[in-house]
């Protein structure tokens, strides 16, 4: 989510308390805690960013109403997780944890005290340290090059390209671009394709990371709702011929967060719409491997084989194989591979060799490892939907056929409050709010099934305590609301 304020600015009293909405426990006796954890959402959601300037405590007194003495009491616990930093005569602000307390967001959590569901990215393959070991024997040969590939390592491009022909799409080692992920890639081509101003096409809901980097180019994007049973092809088309936007970015394989698939039929359909407006479509398949209820060598054909012509595709190994890898890449046209081989200079000169090169290893021979990827997860996707249905039975989903997370419907529109509390119950989430081009979503969370099935059941357990909580239905023991978060 984009920062609310530049880092370094002021907010008012008046804007955080807009922000914090509905930020208090009903019953709580502890009002100062639940302003701790709303204020702590806020800046691990990004929109408090460091060095962010705080309103004095009066001010903030008078803005939502609370004793000043809450406030105090607020910010000195955030003061002892490092989250606010104070000096006297200059006021306070946004810091960052500089100790073991505080929760910091890209510190790797600890045993079970803090589950991270905001992040929706599964561990390492088993077979990545065999990778790296194999790479590792043969790194010398290596050594000796420049270590410098725009286009990325021939070796791992010709096994991309190989995982498209297995998948019935025809690709050349010439129409991929290897990137440092696919936020990288998305990035390279709203760099190519759009400027200040222009509009890209997305759905409504969105991945939150793909928003930002749209309105990071100062883009603008056009959303269109998706529906209950996935895109509304209709909408779509009159998007097009209305708002005439520069790029339509779309994710068909199980849709993040939805985890909708769009069929062939739709696939061809949506290609027919985007030739006649003269649209290039970039599809992020992030997630295309993560079938859960098959194969996804039988599944749909890739966008790209319906308008080859208009079609930009992103790839990543980051949800199938490893986060940490950081490889992503780009299908396209050689023309427009060129194209953006042109302006990549300006942001990078290739990625990590040694990275590439541990991907192409485990592109070798991919199915066993992906095979191994997909049962697990499917199980943890039982798991989670188990537990859900015990705890929180007033939640709604739908069993998604692959991806990585359950898109769960509310009984009221609490998403925000929902993941503020959660805080208190070891627990990160990010609001419904998140996915949407323009907010809303306070009916909806997206859980990941991504930790292991001990985690996810005591998960459940803990947002059943929340959402009793946030209903005003009941009030655990104080021991059960004693989450330890580290």
């Amino acid at each position: 989510m984009s920062p609310e304020v530049p880092p370094g600015g002021r907010i008012s009293g008046f804007r955080l308390a807009r922000l914090l909405g509905e930020w208090r426990r009903r019953g709580a006796r502890q009002g100062s805690s639940d302003l701790a954890a709303a204020i702590r959402l806020l800046v691990l959601d990004g929109r408090l960013p460091a060095g962010t300037r705080l309103p004095a405590e009066r001010e903030l007194a008078d803005a939502l109403p609370v004793s000043r003495t809450m406030i105090t009491a607020a910010l000195d616990q955030l003061r002892e997780e490092g989250l606010v930093a104070s000096r006297r005569g200059a006021g306070s602000w946004i810091s960052l944890p500089t100790g073991a307390l505080g929760i910091v967001p890209d510190t790797p959590l600890v045993g079970h005290s803090m589950v991270d569901f905001a992040r929706a990215a599964p561990p390492a393959l088993p077979g990545l340290l065999a990778a790296f070991d194999s790479v590792r024997r043969h790194l010398p040969e290596h050594l000796a090059d420049h270590g410098y590939y725009e286009h990325g390592h021939p070796d791992l491009r010709r096994a991309i390209a190989a995982r498209y022909e297995a998948r019935g799409l025809p690709t050349s080692p010439d129409q991929i671009v290897v990137t440092s992920g696919a936020q990288h890639a998305l990035a390279l081509v709203l760099r190519l394709f759009t400027g200040p101003g222009d509009r890209v096409l997305v759905e409504q809901p969105s991945y939150p990371n793909a928003l930002d980097a749209i309105k990071a180019v100062s883009a603008i994007p056009v959303p269109v709702a998706m529906t209950d049973t996935g895109w509304d092809l209709p909408g779509i088309a009159a998007a097009l011929r209305q708002a005439a936007p520069r790029l339509a970015y779309l994710v068909v394989d199980f849709h993040n967060p939805t985890a909708h698939r769009m069929d062939e039929a739709g696939r061809s359909e949506l290609a027919d719409t985007a030739r006649r407006a003269r649209t290039p479509l970039v599809i992020d398949e992030t997630v295309c491997e993560l079938d859960l209820d098959g194969d996804p060598l039988d599944g749909p054909p890739p966008m790209a084989k319906f308008a080859e012509d208009l079609v930009i595709t992103l790839g990543s190994a980051s949800k199938s194989h490893w986060g940490g890898l950081r490889i992503g890449w780009i299908r396209a046209t050689p023309e427009v591979v060129h194209r953006l081989i042109s302006t990549r200079a300006a942001l990078d000169l290739g990625s990590a060799v040694v990275d590439q090169l541990v991907l192409a290893e485990l592109l070798a021979n991919p199915d066993p490892a992906l095979r191994e990827r997909r049962a697990g997860l499917a199980g943890q996707r039982d798991v989670l939907m188990a537990g859900l249905r015990e705890h929180c039975p007033t939640w709604n989903f739908r069993r998604p056929a692959g991806g990585l997370s359950l898109w769960c419907e509310l009984d009221a529109p609490v998403s925000t409050r929902i993941a503020v509390v959660a805080q208190n119950h070891g627990i990160r989430l990010a609001p419904g709010s998140r996915f949407g081009a323009h907010g809303g979503f306070e009916r909806w969370l997206r859980l990941p099934f991504v930790q292991p099935p001990d985690v996810l059941r005591d998960a459940a357990r803990r947002l059943g305590l929340v959402a009793a909580a946030v209903a005003g239905t009941g009030v655990a023991a104080e021991e059960d609301l004693a989450v330890p978060v580290a």
